[in-house]
């Protein structure tokens, strides 16, 4: 029987998904999921393929290689390293895991928000499989922006000067800043210098240096100003957001330790 993919039909699905420990089926004219073992009696369901029909498949084993995969990907060396030693323990691990996560509040958002969108993409393509059975064409879900998400427990304030920003955790730690000035004067005019941008290495690769960089911009697109900014040599992965900023290269800085 033909059933519509609905928002909270995936809801359910994703839901009962995870769970190992009952026998779950989609009942498509109701368009909810059943447990089995936990109805009245198992003889009092009439079963056929048409109305009945068991779930994606998902495993402990599918969500270790989801567990991996968003651990290798993580640009933070710290709590990649960590989620990596409890994913190689030899019990324990999913607990391990979500222990870990639960010391880093910004990447835990980062997981749950990954989870569910390879998961949706997992019921997406089992229905769509359905849909070509019955004819149709296949459908998509918009994609969703989950950049919000890096950002909710995060504060970006102005600091004391014009050019610079603060960026804080709720408990108010110091997670990144930025600084700026526009001493430097060109034939064009002054020109907005970024002498000091830096995150924390806790919070590192969760774009709040980007975020950051952003709040100087908008600064300076207010008055209208160049920017500049001098990059360590190490650094090569921060310059591919400046090119999508419209940076240009114009110099190479070398330098020379003392000898002393």
């Amino acid at each position: 029987m033909r059933f519509e993919l609905d928002d909270t039909l995936m809801g359910e699905i994703l839901f009962f998904m995870e769970n190992q420990e009952g026998n779950f089926v989609l009942d498509t004219q109701e368009a909810n999921v059943i447990d089995v073992y936990n109805n009245d009696s198992e003889e009092k369901f009439n079963f056929d393929d048409e109305r009945f029909m068991s779930l994606p498949e998902w495993d402990s084993q599918d969500g270790y290689r989801l567990m991996e995969n968003f651990s290798s990907g993580l640009k933070n060396p710290i709590v990649r390293q960590e989620l990596t030693n409890a994913l190689n323990r030899k019990k324990g691990v999913f607990r391990a895991y979500r222990d870990v996560l639960s010391q880093y509040p910004e990447a835990e958002k980062m997981w749950y928000a990954y989870k569910e969108r390879n998961m949706k993409d997992t019921v997406l393509a089992w229905y769509n499989s359905l849909r070509e059975e019955w004819g149709l064409e296949p459908v998509g879900i918009e994609p969703e922006d989950n950049s919000s998400l890096i950002f909710e427990d995060f504060n970006i304030r102005q600091g004391i000067d014009d050019f610079s920003f603060l960026a804080e955790t709720v408990n108010g730690d110091l997670a990144g800043e930025v600084k700026a000035n526009n001493d430097i004067t060109s034939a064009d005019g002054q020109i907005l210098h970024i002498n000091y941008l830096e995150v924390n290495p806790l919070y590192r690769g969760m774009g709040l240096g980007k975020a950051l960089l952003g709040k100087v911009l908008e600064k300076a697109d207010e008055k209208n100003l160049d920017v500049s900014i001098d990059l360590p040599s190490d650094s090569d992965f921060f310059s591919r957001s400046l090119h999508l900023e419209n940076f240009n290269p114009v110099m190479k800085r070398f330098f020379r330790k003392s000898g002393k």
